[in-house]
């Protein structure tokens, strides 16, 4: 889990996760990742597509690319919304969280952990580097 964060929060400025919407796929940037407690989170704000597609189906596919090597996340998205400890981590880590409504008082404020993972990272043929299911 350690080497897939590090891949999302340190080697990449973007990630992208890929959700289902009806029948068909839908993919998004993502910003930085949170580790809290074990856990990697993703937020997003419950009036967008996207948390209604994660409500809807949590299997979701997360993608990135550091110039050399990418990785594939296939995972479950866990709502962990009502956890006020990881909302309070998420709030400290961006310094924008709070300007752009990410407040403890604020209902529409997600907070996602990834959870079920196989994570592989690989390199630019397509080779596999490492694998790592948390």
């Amino acid at each position: 889990m350690e080497e897939t964060f590090e891949f999302l929060k340190v080697r990449t400025q973007v990630n992208y996760i890929a959700t289902i919407n009806g029948d068909k796929p839908s993919c998004r940037p993502f910003g930085d990742p949170v580790l809290f407690d074990s856990k990697i989170y993703v937020i997003t704000n419950a009036n967008k597509k996207v948390a209604k597609q994660i409500e809807a189906n949590n299997n979701v596919c997360i993608v990135a690319y550091d110039e050399t090597d990418w990785i594939r996340i296939d995972c479950k998205l866990i709502d962990d919304s009502n956890n006020i400890e990881a909302k309070k981590a998420i709030i400290n880590e961006f310094d924008w969280a709070e300007e752009a409504g990410y407040t403890l008082d604020n209902p529409d404020f997600k907070a996602f952990y990834i959870a079920n993972a196989t994570s592989i990272i690989y390199d630019e043929d397509g080779n596999e580097i490492s694998k790592h299911n948390f």
